[in-house]
């Protein structure tokens, strides 16, 4: 497999640092194209003319050069700031950035240097910088803004008990305005104090404000996916662009207005109208992979849940804004025609029917769910956050194991029992107690069992191992994949953000089709991966 013709976020991958080995008897192919950004949320221009990128699940921030889509990372993943959602520039040059996740707001100046400014800002996020004075927006429940004192004095509180405001800005008229997306609306207040006032509502759940040189609000929809203009003093709006929903942020150009959207999908929108894909959007992980009762694959991307095209396209089935999603998706198995069992960040096992807009909730109160897998009139699934495996049957709940260290794939053995990767302990076992299975690996996550053949994806060797189940034969099917972290990179914790998700982390998960074929999240550089068998292995 050769490496994409744009360079993807994997940069050892992208180098021929590591150099892929297949076993033979099998080939390698690329399904989904690799992803440039880890997502993309925050957009601002900053002070050089390049636009700058913050992105959550990456936890990284890079700058775009709006005119030849180069990218250049200006803070790393596993560097100082962890899950940037929003930034702004000082007058300095100095980057702020608020860390959604950890509750924190930092600065990296022109040297380099990052410093946290508070560490006590829940859900910190929509951030801006005017005259000299920071503002910031904690998007939750109940939020407050604040204005924020660089050199660490306690904040004053504008507001509180917002519902949940997010990317804000401060208009020519000196008052500072933001998306509240919990009351679908547009609200200003005076920096100064004073009571809120609403400037627009029924909008398709604005999530930014930005201003252009007349003064007017550029504002992205992300549950409609458009991008709006509004005139502050009349309300008037118009449609400046209508694009795919789960729209992040906007920054400007000069006349051309950039959006972001969850997938890292960065559009141009000209003065005309007239849009152009500056970055394509692609897979923020992936995690878990199912082949459908339809043949088809699906893929748990947490915030988006889709199905591959036989050209490779993603197509949307779900994502965190329509109807009926069931929440931050990370384990899944098909269950039935049009119809999905999943495990979410947030804690729960469910029934997904995306056709129907319909979501059940099996099962809730879990601490850090993964992967999931369909026994014989049963569903397991692992536990992460209490190191218990857990099947559940008509409504009830039974622990098949516990005192795990880091249970997070499982698969069901042609004996009916329950597989698990104990990621931490390096090894699979027998959830009921049977002893290890496969030890000596590095950090196994992904679990399937084909024709008796059980199929591991090892994220800390970043291989793909194959098990007979009856001879106990093992075998290196693939190695040198661009799953996990590149060597030298520890990605810190994602703690999450209530109420759209729990605690993020990675989950490279594996699926069999009919035909042999091993589908694989490839993590690292946010594509799909296909093993195919060249001839019959049994």
């Amino acid at each position: 497999m050769t490496s994409a013709a744009a360079p993807s976020r994997y940069a050892p991958f992208d180098a021929g640092a590591h150099p892929v080995e297949v076993a033979d008897g099998w080939r390698l192919e690329r399904v989904t194209a690799a992803s440039r950004l880890f997502g993309a949320n925050g957009l601002r221009t900053g002070p050089d003319g390049r636009v700058y990128i913050a992105q959550v699940t990456g936890s990284q921030i890079s700058a775009l050069d709006p005119g030849s889509g180069h990218l250049s990372t200006v803070s790393a993943r596993g560097g100082d700031i962890v899950a940037p959602d929003d930034v702004a520039f000082d007058a300095d040059g100095n980057l702020y950035a608020t860390e959604v996740m950890d509750g924190r707001v930092s600065m990296l100046d022109t040297a380099g240097r990052t410093r946290v400014l508070r560490d006590d800002i829940p859900s910190a996020n929509g951030i801006t910088v005017h005259r000299g004075r920071l503002f910031v927006g904690e998007c939750r429940e109940g939020g407050r803004l604040l204005e924020l004192d660089p050199g660490g004095g306690p904040p004053r509180v504008l507001l509180e008990n917002v519902p949940s405001p997010n990317a804000m800005e401060v208009g020519p008229d000196g008052l500072l305005y933001f998306p509240v997306m919990g009351a679908n609306a547009i609200w200003r207040v005076d920096p100064e104090g004073g009571q809120p006032q609403c400037v627009a509502a029924d909008l398709g759940v604005p999530d930014a404000v930005k201003f252009d040189a007349r003064g007017h609000i550029v504002s992205t929809q992300v549950a409609s996916g458009q991008v709006l203009r509004i005139d502050p003093r009349t309300g008037e709006r118009k449609l400046l662009a209508q694009l795919s929903p789960g729209l992040d942020n906007c920054t400007l150009v000069g006349q051309k207005v950039l959006a972001s959207n969850f997938t890292g999908e960065i559009t141009e929108i000209a003065p005309d109208g007239a849009t152009r894909t500056v970055l394509p959007g692609g897979l923020n992980w992936p995690l878990d992979l199912t082949v459908g009762h339809d043949g088809r694959l699906y893929v748990a991307d947490g915030t988006y849940f889709y199905a591959v095209a036989p050209d490779g396209a993603l197509q949307t089935v779900g994502m965190l804004f329509s109807p009926g999603y069931p929440g931050f998706v990370r384990g899944v198995a098909a269950s039935g025609p049009g119809e999905f069992v999943v495990t979410t960040s947030g804690g729960h096992l469910s029934r997904y029917r995306p056709a129907a807009s319909e979501t059940e909730v099996l099962a809730d109160g879990f601490d850090q769910l993964y992967g999931v897998a369909l026994g014989s009139g049963a569903v397991v699934f692992a536990e992460l956050g209490t190191g218990r495996v857990l099947s559940w049957a008509a409504g009830r709940v039974e622990v098949l194991a516990t005192g795990l260290h880091d249970p997070v794939g499982v698969a069901i053995a042609p004996d009916g029992t329950c597989l698990v990767a104990e990621s931490g302990a390096g090894r699979v076992v027998h959830a009921g107690g049977l002893g290890t299975l496969v030890a000596d690996l590095r950090r196994p996550q992904g679990l399937s069992v084909r024709d008796g053949v059980l199929y591991i994806v090892d994220a800390g060797a970043k291989e793909v191992i194959a098990f007979d189940l009856d001879t106990r034969v093992r075998r290196t099917l693939a190695a040198g994949l661009p799953i996990g972290p590149p060597a030298g990179v520890e990605p810190k914790p994602l703690k999450g953000m209530p109420p759209f998700s729990g605690p993020q982390g990675p989950f490279a998960g594996i699926a069999a089709a009919a035909d042999g074929t091993l589908f694989v999240s490839a993590d690292g550089d946010g594509s799909v991966l296909a093993l195919r068998p060249s001839r019959d292995l049994r």
